[in-house]
């Protein structure tokens, strides 16, 4: 099967989504996409997710599941809108999200029930191998950035989400609660073990010095010409290099909303009631 991929980027918060399917079937699935927020007025908007949906329509396809490689701090998640017009669809991400919402449970008030990952109609293991119709991917636990980061493989393309970006771009920060370059380190490692071929698709593209859109390398130019972590670096100077990077870094100006959406599947506090 050739895996047909079609790409959408946000240049607001220089995010990618993607949408994977099986050009026989129709079957497919979603990854990463945006719910667009104007902080200083607070209105929500479309404007990012109507050409996924519009895509999908046009078409034909049968999305199966709207897959989150982890609870991004940069941007809400759109996943559940897509249930206003697939109601079948189901939004999926890593198990050790979990933690990830017991972590910040006091901060945003949560329900001790939604901590426990019911809001997510599947959570993944690792190593697990998920059917959606025709097509077939594999979940690799890669935490760093956030402990719930996974990776998503289909046969030879993986969407690694903050793990790596494009090679001049580097990897994921590790300053988030429960974050830690370590993991981020052998997590990248995980992904350097993949046969060189492999395609991966990035969660961003931030684009320095203004060059054109990237989204796509593989692992063996990762390994090769990684700005932050090439095949040969230590996992000492890694470590030392990306702590002092992120002490320089400031927040995500959408820190706030996108994680209380994020680690309630893309619902927003107030609809809370209403699931």
């Amino acid at each position: 099967m050739a895996l047909q991929i079609q790409h959408f980027f946000d240049p607001v918060t220089s995010t990618l989504t993607y949408v994977a399917s099986d050009p026989q079937t129709l079957d497919a699935v979603v990854i990463d996409p945006v719910w667009d927020y104007d902080a200083a007025s607070g209105e929500l908007s479309t404007r990012s997710v109507t050409p996924v949906l519009d895509y999908l329509r046009e078409k034909q396809l049968k999305p199966h599941f709207v897959l989150e490689t982890h609870a991004h701090a940069d941007h809400l998640s759109s996943s559940q809108l897509f249930k206003d017009h697939f109601p079948n669809i189901q939004v999926g991400a890593g198990a050790r999200i979990v933690e990830v919402q017991k972590v910040f449970k006091n901060i945003f008030n949560l329900p001790e029930a939604d901590t426990e990952g019911a809001l997510f109609d599947r959570l993944f293991q690792d190593g697990e191998k998920v059917k959606a119709g025709s097509l077939e991917f594999e979940v690799l636990f890669t935490p760093g950035h956030t402990p719930a980061c996974v990776c998503y493989r289909f046969e030879d393309v993986l969407f690694s989400g903050d793990a790596l970006f494009m090679p001049d771009c580097g990897t994921g920060r590790c300053d988030f609660p429960s974050g830690s370059a370590e993991e981020l380190y052998k997590s990248v490692q995980r992904i350097y073990s993949l046969p060189d071929s492999t395609r991966i698709f990035v969660g961003h593209d931030y684009q320095p010095q203004g060059r054109p859109l990237a989204f796509t390398t593989t692992v063996a130019e990762q390994k090769e010409k990684n700005a932050h972590l090439k095949a040969h670096t230590a996992a000492e100077e890694f470590i030392s290099f990306r702590t002092r990077r992120d002490a320089t870094l400031s927040a995500p100006k959408l820190l706030v909303p996108s994680l209380q959406v994020n680690i309630r599947a893309g619902r927003l506090p107030l609809e809370f009631g209403k699931n």
